[in-house]
């Protein structure tokens, strides 16, 4: 429990300065959204788009001039930054001891590497989980001008249930990337190119049909928010794969982590 209040401690800072982010983010962009309300040129405009262009902004399902389809379009740059957030938070969350040349301290402490580094996830854990109720209220706060109806309500809820898996996935993703890595410095990069490649990745193959075979690769292809827009639920093949690599990325952090030399 001390540990996991000094966790929570380390990275509140960081977490509200996110916070604070996403909130001024979001009532930005919803206040461009009253040249969209309901709106019928715009609808014209944007259907007159390419298909493949609106299919890699997640724009193909959407109506923009109503709530839940301006949404489903702002959400993407949303999943970017959740993913950023989650990714820096799992490699950091990590290997900060060794930054910050707190290691030593910490490991002589008369508790297991195991408990640490559970008590290091359960803090990410709660993280993520404030993160995604902070935006769900924001966007609700935001939204109150314009008509929120049951629907609105319903898709805002799997939008963030969408966002809190696709932190569960990266935060998992950091943490064994800065388990197995041994320059503590090369951690928090590696993370973040590797999620940026991910995201191009997803932007590749909504242009090209031929490469639809590789969206079980990256997650930004899971919780599509055109998608959970479209058939108002999730796939539970892209639950159990977004399962499994949580799991195997927790998994790889309980064996990597206790075994590795830190530098002191």
């Amino acid at each position: 429990m001390h540990i996991l209040k000094w966790e929570l401690r380390s990275h509140l800072k960081s977490l509200l300065i996110w916070c604070a982010i996403f909130v001024v983010i979001i009532f930005m962009m919803t206040s461009e959204f009253s040249a969209y309300y309901n709106n019928p040129d715009m609808a014209d405009i944007l259907s007159a788009m390419p298909e493949a262009m609106l299919k890699a902004f997640s724009m193909d399902n959407a109506n923009l001039t109503t709530t839940t389809g301006y949404l489903s379009l702002v959400s993407l740059y949303f999943y970017i930054m959740v993913g950023v957030f989650a990714v820096l938070l799992g490699s950091n969350i990590i290997s900060k001891e060794e930054r910050d040349k707190t290691a030593e301290y910490l490991m002589t402490m008369p508790v297991s590497r195991e408990k640490i580094i559970t008590s290091k996830l359960l803090a990410g854990l709660i993280n993520c989980t404030i993160l995604t109720i902070v935006i769900a209220l924001s966007v609700i706060a935001a939204m109150q001008p314009y008509h929120l109806d049951k629907a609105f309500f319903k898709f805002l809820f799997l939008l963030s249930l969408a966002f809190f898996f696709t932190m569960l996935i990266f935060l998992s993703i950091g943490a064994l990337l800065a388990s197995i890595l041994k320059r503590y410095k090369s951690s928090g990069k590696i993370s973040a190119s590797l999620l940026m490649v991910l995201y191009f990745l997803n932007i590749v193959i909504a242009l090209s049909k031929k490469l639809d075979f590789l969206k079980y690769i990256t997650p930004f292809k899971y919780f599509e928010a055109s998608i959970l827009l479209k058939n108002g639920g999730f796939e539970l093949k892209y639950i159990i794969l977004t399962l499994l690599i949580v799991f195997m990325g927790i998994l790889g952090t309980y064996i990597v982590y206790p075994r590795r030399d830190l530098r002191i």
